[in-house]
């Protein structure tokens, strides 16, 4: 019996609860003792095996689940960053423009700071469960009778001009927190991925795991860079273009962006890493979203399964080379946006199969046999 207790208080003393980024990684991010930490208990987030994925493509893939962050999406590792850095400075207010995700990640890091969070969005433009979010935590919403780039050209003149404290990805304490998602990444896989590919709307993430990555390889614990792989949905691609898209319209809200804040940043990274910028259109999005909850069982927004159909159009095109590692970062959790799982991807409602009380009617709905 005391062996027995012994070997329980052994697995208590080795067990130990993540810390959130900054102190996980303080090593290796910019702050100093004088910086607060003000954590929810980001990052630490599941590197998934994804066999479905990786019998249809011929390669190794790995799903990096963002949407397990506190409040449902990868901002929570700039946005940690980004807050304790504003605190440092004596910000008591501060602002951002967003499609959703990062409103409800700046509203929740600054009520936990105790500071006012300011949030901009596209009126009409925000998916339910992100604008519920941000009003939950007590942010001072205001829905702009424009797009997120009109958003974020009055945030910035706005913290440029008054008091407040821009927390948007050209914030680059964003990135420098975001980061921290590829040391994630390199401590599963105990190297680099071949391949890493990402959702791009602002472009902040695929500059942030190429630095992440960069520096990893710079300390020894990687033998490579992965090529990056960033995907914008069709109707929303100003990379791919090469322009300015004024009008942008996809289903996936997340990355509705015409004038991505960290272009010239994810170009440079696109360059050092040999990467590839595609675009996607949204009907194969809501497809890859379907194989994504149904055969590998993780539940995504939509602009998260961007990254699926981008793997899935680049092994078609023979270029996911056989028995690569692939590392695919979905963003947003699906209750984020869930009325796309209630729909066929022609739009059709999808609703439960109404059955009466008796067990030999729900039998025979189900196919079954009696034995």
């Amino acid at each position: 019996m005391s062996s027995e207790r012994e070997s329980t208080q052994a697995v208590k003393t080795q067990s130990r609860q993540w810390r959130g980024v900054l102190r996980e990684y303080a090593d290796r991010l910019n702050i100093t003792d004088a910086t607060p930490i003000i954590t929810l208990g980001e990052g630490g987030t599941p590197l998934i095996p994804a066999p479905a994925l990786s019998k249809r493509t011929g390669a190794k893939v790995w799903i990096k689940y963002e949407g397990m962050n506190p409040t449902g999406s990868f901002k929570d590792r700039g946005m940690t960053m980004a807050i304790s850095k504003a605190v440092e400075d004596g910000a008591k207010a501060v602002i951002c423009a967003s499609t959703g995700n990062t409103s409800a990640s700046a509203a929740a890091y600054a009520t936990h700071a105790g500071i006012l969070a300011v949030v901009l969005v596209p009126e009409g433009k925000i998916a339910l469960g992100k604008l519920s979010q941000a009003i939950a935590h007590n942010a001072q919403l205001l829905q702009v009778q424009g797009n997120f780039d009109d958003c974020l050209d009055i945030a910035r003149d706005l913290s440029a001009n008054y008091p407040v404290h821009l927390v948007n990805s050209v914030n680059p304490d964003r990135i420098e927190g975001q980061k921290t998602a590829a040391f994630e990444v390199v401590e599963v896989l105990e190297d680099a991925p071949d391949i890493h590919i990402v959702p791009v709307g602002n472009a902040g993430n695929y500059t942030a795991y190429t630095r992440g990555y960069t520096e990893e390889l710079e300390r020894g614990a990687t033998t490579k860079l992965p090529r990056m792989f960033g995907f914008q949905a069709a109707g929303s691609a100003p990379i791919v273009l090469g322009h300015r898209v004024d009008h942008p319209e996809t289903i996936a809200s997340a990355i509705r962006i015409g004038n991505p804040a960290s272009w010239d940043l994810a170009l440079a990274a696109q360059k050092l890493t040999n990467g590839y910028f595609g675009a996607i259109s949204d009907a194969k999005i809501l497809e890859a979203y379907r194989i994504l909850s149904a055969e590998v069982g993780i539940f995504v927004e939509p602009a998260s399964a961007i990254s699926v159909a981008g793997l899935l159009e680049r092994a078609e095109a023979g270029l996911i080379p056989a028995g690569a590692t692939v590392v695919l970062t979905v963003t947003g959790h699906g209750l984020k946006d869930p009325q796309w799982a209630l729909r066929t991807a022609d739009g059709a409602e999808i609703t439960p199969t109404v059955v009466p009380v008796d067990t030999a009617e729900i039998a025979s709905v189900l196919g079954l046999v009696k034995k």
